[in-house]
């Protein structure tokens, strides 16, 4: 939560995982200020969700636009299934304002759970055990 914790944070995700890549789009569409999404894309980068690659256009000075990395790439299905319950939960009554669907056959996208074995998992069908990273307090 320390790293994507933020509602600014999700929303650059959201915009860098449909495409967006500079800054002055990031501004204009997750709707923050200039200094403020400076910065939090200044925290991104140093927690390597995004990457700043320089581009310059003919006439104009060096710039930066901003991409993914694969750490970032992989917050896909946490966008995802948070999309998913917004359009359950949140949307309005005439339907979400962004549908995501597979580009093959053009049907919705769902984020589900599954383990390694592949076998879909439903509620109550999880175990929560210790893990090796486990900090425990005596």
């Amino acid at each position: 939560m320390d790293i994507v914790g933020s509602r600014s944070t999700v929303l650059i995700l959201r915009e860098a995982l449909l495409g967006t890549r500079r800054f002055d789009d990031f501004v204009r569409r997750v709707g923050v200020g200039e200094p403020a999404m400076a910065a939090r894309l200044k925290e991104m980068v140093a927690a390597e969700l995004l990457e700043r690659i320089p581009y310059r256009e003919p006439g104009q000075r060096t710039r930066h636009e901003y991409q993914l990395t694969r750490k970032g790439r992989e917050l896909l299905p946490v966008i995802t299934a948070l999309r998913n319950w917004g359009d359950t939960w949140a949307a309005t009554d005439t339907g979400p304002s962004v549908v995501a669907t597979h580009h093959d056959c053009g049907e919705p996208i769902r984020a589900v759970l599954r383990c390694a074995a592949g076998h879909d998992i439903a509620d109550g069908d999880i175990d929560i055990i210790a893990g090796p990273g486990l900090v425990r307090r005596d």
